[in-house]
């Protein structure tokens, strides 16, 4: 499929104008692409939040019993993993929109490898204030790259790209708000 998880990490997170290019030439398909490369990465943030819950505490509501700290664990691992496919279909159906071209499979990898800087910030969602700020930071640099690769996977239109880059975050914004 593609090099190491930890080379494509790196590589994305440091180097990802030259690394978009290399992504959209390589043939990956939905499951090995999701088994992978989102399933290892979207436990990140999972773990994070579990001992944040359970054994660290949060600003917001102090510890909670191991029981529930696992299961909101659980659960955000999961609409992770689906907010990754609802994303990409969003995507995809706005990118004619803005110049550019439907492709499912493109949509899904721009999505994919956007989301690994708010993945692996969320290894330091246990430690109070920083976490957040770190997370925040992560989350943020994940737009930059959506942002960079939107032109290269979905073709879109170089002058359209921030306002397609805002709008498929501000529905995706409001799908997780209404999903939680």
């Amino acid at each position: 499929m593609y090099m190491n998880i930890v080379t494509r990490v790196a590589h994305i997170l440091v180097q990802p104008n030259s690394e978009w290019p290399i992504i959209k030439r390589e043939e990956t398909s939905l499951q090995s692409l999701y088994l992978q490369y989102v399933a290892i990465l979207a436990v990140i943030p999972a773990i994070g939040s579990f001992i944040a819950n359970a054994f660290v505490g949060t600003l917001s509501g102090g510890r909670v019993d191991i029981g529930n700290a696992f299961g909101a664990a659980v659960m955000g691992y999961v609409v992770s993993l689906v907010m990754v496919f609802v994303v990409a279909l969003i995507a995809d159906s706005l990118a004619p929109g803005f110049g550019g071209r439907k492709n499912i499979d493109r949509a899904l990898k721009l999505t994919a490898y956007s989301m690994t800087p708010a993945w692996v910030a969320g290894a330091f969602a246990f430690i109070p204030v920083l976490g957040l700020l770190i997370t925040l930071l992560g989350g943020l640099y994940a737009l930059y790259l959506f942002y960079l690769g939107a032109p290269v996977l979905m073709k879109t239109a170089e002058s359209k790209t921030i306002g397609y880059t805002a709008v498929v975050v501000a529905i995706a914004i409001v799908i997780t708000f209404v999903m939680s």
